[in-house]
Formats: structure tokens, sequence, C-alpha cells
């Protein structure tokens, strides 16, 4: 099978099982406190929806043990998620999953792999290095222009040293979040922080931009540019924009460590 032969290929059905305690090692992974007691105590728990992006990760892994390509170095590029209902504090549930696009960047391909259910939608951008060049179609680079009020917010989180150890019990087990041999295989110095992680952190913290409990997350879309290493300060900068919709709040955001953005072109409705 060759990489261009993986367009609409069916991925197959999973069932998806968590329990409360799960969601729970979850919010914590992404930096929720003790005093956010709807968060990590199961007596009120509101599940935070970028969770979603963890239980659907299975097609990420299904598409790579196909055996295209090399899963030890491909990268997370990009995030997209749609919550259609909110997830319930334990579940157990039927999920399906295909690819739906794959990229030709010349010296490197993009696959989006996507799964969905009844609670969400998910689509995983994965970057591939050294496997374009075959002739396929580059794909569209248009991103669509959010107008913004001028409402902005801005916060920062301290990453921990230990955060990709606890975040990969989320069930990303990607050896380059662990394995400092992988990692500088990867031309890292160490093992990175999950891009989701990251995500599931700012996801997080720009409810407050809105004024929105995390839980009221809808949307969330944002490119993965470059990655954090566990111990980083993660800055964040949100704005909102008049594209929520009825009943909803729009913001764009971006993060950054230092002077390198490590997620760009960010949008996400609370409704």
């Amino acid at each position: 099978m060759k990489l261009s032969d993986l367009q609409d290929y069916k991925l197959g059905n999973r069932m998806v099982h968590y329990e409360s305690r799960d969601a729970i090692l979850y919010a914590l992974a992404v930096g929720a406190k003790s005093l956010e007691t709807d968060l990590v105590y199961e007596r009120d728990l509101r599940v935070l929806p970028a969770y979603a992006c963890a239980l659907g990760l299975w097609v990420v892994e299904a598409a790579g043990e196909l055996g295209v390509y090399d899963r030890k170095y491909s990268l997370h590029a990009s995030q997209t998620l749609e919550i259609i209902r909110p997830l319930p504090i334990s579940g157990n549930f039927e999920t399906s999953g295909k690819i739906t696009g794959v990229w030709d960047k010349g010296k490197a391909a993009l696959l989006d792999i996507e799964v969905e259910c009844e609670y969400f939608r998910a689509s995983y951008r994965i970057f591939l290095p050294g496997l374009g060049g075959w002739g396929g179609e580059r794909g569209s680079a248009i991103e669509p222009v959010d107008e913004e009020s001028g409402d902005s917010w801005s916060g920062n989180y301290v990453t921990s040293p230990e955060q990709a150890s606890l975040y990969r019990l989320t069930g990303d087990l990607h050896p380059i979040h662990i394995d400092p041999v992988v990692a500088k295989a990867n031309s890292f110095e160490r093992p990175i922080l999950h891009g989701l992680c990251t995500l599931g952190i700012v996801a997080r913290m720009i409810a407050e931009a809105v004024g929105m409990h995390p839980s009221k997350l809808t949307k969330l879309d944002a490119r993965l540019s470059s990655p954090v290493l566990p111990g980083d300060v993660i800055e964040v900068k949100a704005n909102r924009t008049r594209t929520g919709g009825s009943g909803s709040m729009g913001l764009t955001f971006e993060a950054s460590v230092g002077s390198t953005f490590v997620l760009k072109s960010g949008r996400a409705t609370f409704a």
C-alpha cells in the first residue's frame, strides 16, 4: 500500500470506554487545580470537552498500524474538534474513523484522520517528513478570517517537568514524549510535551476570556506549530470575535513559549 492509497481509507469502529476517574486524570494532566472541584471531583464532575481528542486518538494509532509510514517519525500538526453533545461523566460508546485527506507538500506529506460518534467529531492532521513528492494534491492553505471585537485576554501556565509523563496516561503513548532516544532521533533535545496536552491546557484557560466554564467549549481548531518542553511557560493571548453565533462566544487565540509560537491560528467557541 502507498501513501496515496490512504485517501478515504476506513479505519473501522471502536468502542470507547472511560470512567469518571479517567476524565479527572485528563483534567489534572491539562492543569486543573484541586479547588476546581467540578473538574476533579466525581460528585460535581463536568468533563472537559477537549478530552474527546484523547478518546478519539485510536484513529491515529490505527492509521500508523497500516505500515505505510513509521509512526515514530510522525508529528501532530493541527487539531479540530466539534462537540455534538456534552461528554457524560463516564462513557461507553462506539466511534468510527477514516482518513479524509492525503496531501503532498513536496518534502513532506500530511494526513487528515477523522473520528466521530454521537458526542463529538475530531480531526487530527499528521505531518510526515520526507514522504512528499509523489505528485499528489497539495491541499488548500486558505484560512477563514474572524472579525475580532477588540476585547483581548492574556494568561500563562507553567508546565511541570512531569507534565508529559502524566499526560501520556490519558492514552497518548507515542515514545517521543517519554523516550530520550526517540526524541533525539526526531531532532529534539529531550522528550516533548504532547501537542494535545498543550491544546488542552489552553482550551481550559481561554474559557476565562469569555467568562464561561471550560466545559462549555463546543468548537476548537488550532495549528500545533512548535513543541513545548516540559517545564516551559506557555503564554496565551485571546481575542473575542463576532462569529460565535446566538448564545455563544467566539475566540481567536495563540500560544507561545518565549518568542516561539506553539499554537497558531486558534479558534474556539463556547456556548
